[in-house]
């Protein structure tokens, strides 16, 4: 029931950048999509953050550290922690270089989509891992990504369809991206489930945190400035605050 409980969490995480390309159906202002946009984004940095000093980091240090000694605990940590930093800089700079290019719509969704792929991958391993541990660990983690995925899914779905006119093609590129996150999880599943120790999953949980903080920090946090819209900025920061602070001190 733990792997099938994990799966399930994957894929419904992974699956919600289908929830953003829906979009495409509604006829929004524009002004209303960035202000969704602008909350969306507010509120998934700062549960991102949220979760990994609050949950990820504390927990994890206090089995490597426990498991290894101070030394190489903390060597170990850092270089971990380091290293998603790196992984998610390097994944930025693909999705940047796919907005370079503002002339060729398609181009730019095509490009997002398989950029978020690549970041979505890991993404399914880390949400898999903490499910099979800790389910309700898991449900958080998840829902922090669905609350990216979702303005993810617009990135990808409203592009492709101002340059195609086709729902059917963007829904289905979201899907493309968000299917990645599933993936990932059964091939955890099926190469690491025999090797699933509280120090591996300590270890990854440390990479996630990296990637989840620098991604939230120099990812997210700028896009969701850049649109000039400080209320819903704030407003999505707040939510995403209270909600931390609610499952810190319920759960």
């Amino acid at each position: 029931m733990e792997i099938i409980g994990a799966l399930l969490v994957s894929t419904l995480a992974g699956i919600s950048t289908v929830l953003g390309g829906l979009v495409v159906f509604f006829k929004f202002k524009p002004e209303n999509i960035n202000k969704f946009i602008t909350a969306a984004l507010a509120f998934s940095l700062t549960i991102m953050i949220g979760i990994s000093i609050t949950d990820l980091l504390p927990e994890s240090t206090y089995i490597l550290l426990g498991n290894y000694g101070i030394t190489k605990g903390l060597v170990l940590i850092i270089i971990l922690f380091l290293s998603g930093v790196i992984l998610i800089k390097f994944l930025n700079k693909l999705i940047a270089r796919a907005e370079t290019n503002k002339n060729d719509l398609y181009k730019l969704g095509l490009l997002n989509m398989l950029a978020l792929i690549l970041h979505n991958f890991p993404e399914g391993i880390a949400t898999f891992m903490s499910s099979y541990k800790d389910i309700n660990l898991g449900i958080k983690l998840a829902i922090a990504i669905a609350f990216h995925n979702i303005p993810e899914g617009i990135s990808i779905a409203v592009p492709i369809y101002f340059a195609k006119k086709n729902k059917k093609e963007a829904i289905l590129k979201t899907f493309y991206s968000g299917i990645a996150e599933p993936i990932g999880a059964i091939l955890a599943y099926i190469f690491l489930s025999k090797y699933i120790t509280n120090n591996l999953i300590s270890m990854i949980l440390i990479l996630v945190a990296g990637i989840m903080i620098t991604l939230a920090i120099e990812g997210m946090l700028p896009k969701a400035k850049k649109y000039n819209l400080t209320k819903f900025l704030y407003l999505g920061m707040g939510v995403g605050v209270i909600l931390i602070l609610f499952n810190y001190f319920m759960f």
